[in-house]
């Protein structure tokens, strides 16, 4: 089988697997991004504050 035959079946079973996908409707995307923006913000908060206390650790222990 020929590189042109391959692609021709890969791009044919991308398409029916495509086909196959149940993509998400506005809402369930707006849900998404809330919950991903609400984690990112939780998650920098507390490595902020982790990184504040190990710096000013660090700051006592080398005075």
């Amino acid at each position: 089988m020929g590189k042109i035959e391959r692609a021709k079946n890969f791009l044919s079973d991308a398409r029916k697997e495509l086909k196959k996908v149940v993509w998400p409707n506005k809402q369930q995307t707006l849900a998404s991004t809330r919950v991903v923006l609400i984690f990112v913000v939780i998650i920098s908060l507390f490595l902020g504050l982790v990184d504040s206390i190990l710096g000013r650790l660090v700051k006592f222990i080398l005075s």
